[in-house]
């Protein structure tokens, strides 16, 4: 049977927002807000898109919560501190999900 149109959820992304950077290494790094509408009960979650490298090599995408999204950034500040001090990678111990 198939899904009336009305009853997908639709997507929008908020493209007001949009950011993105260029690595050294040519890679694109895209950071958007993503809202998903389904009936009833809409979804927002933080979409980041690492694009293809120089060499073709596949990108990849990661879809986030708005808390998996600002632990992300966390770590993404810790490890910058680290990388600019030359200090080696320390930080906290990864959460497994597995293990709770």
């Amino acid at each position: 049977m198939a899904t009336a149109e009305r009853d997908r959820p639709s997507a929008t992304e908020d493209t007001s927002l949009d950011t993105s950077l260029v690595t050294r290494c040519g890679r694109r790094i895209a950071v958007r807000c993503l809202r998903l509408v389904p009936a009833g009960r809409p979804i927002s979650r933080v979409a980041l898109d690492v694009g293809r490298g120089r060499g073709g090599e596949p990108g990849a995408w990661a879809s986030l919560t708005a808390e998996e999204a600002r632990d992300l950034a966390r770590l993404l500040l810790l490890h910058a501190g680290l990388a600019e001090r030359g200090t080696g990678t320390a930080g906290p111990p990864r959460k497994d999900s597995s293990s709770s």
